[in-house]
């Protein structure tokens, strides 16, 4: 069965379900219905997501699994919580910096990557 679509192929809003149907019993209903948030998410943002869930959230782990950057990780992961409707923290927030300090106390990350890293921030 095919995913319903979340945004119009052609103009990009969001879509809207007008039928429900059940194949055990046969119910159908019509009305205007909305879908979930993450149903407008576009598959790349739902991809990402899994993946993220899977790593349980740790970004050297999902840098690991896609094969991208740590600033490309928390660029997707920014734009799937813009996707959502919740505002996107300001990338040079103290709060970024701890993170990356953490990561390298954790040994998650290198010197000279944590330096790289503060330095795109």
């Amino acid at each position: 069965m095919n995913e319903a679509l979340g945004k119009c192929p052609v103009c990009k809003e969001d879509m809207e379900v007008t039928r429900l149907h059940c194949d055990h019993c046969n119910t159908t209903i019509e009305g205007s219905f909305s879908l979930c948030r993450y149903c407008r998410l576009t598959r790349e943002q739902k991809q990402f997501i899994e993946t993220f869930i899977k790593c349980r959230g740790n970004i050297k782990e999902v840098e690991k699994d896609l094969g991208i950057s740590y600033p490309t990780v928390r660029s997707r992961l920014d734009d799937v919580i813009s996707a959502l409707g919740y505002p996107v923290k300001n990338p040079r927030s103290d709060e970024s910096k701890k993170e990356i300090l953490n990561m390298l106390s954790r040994g998650e990350i290198g010197h000279q990557e944590a330096v790289r890293l503060m330095k795109e921030e």
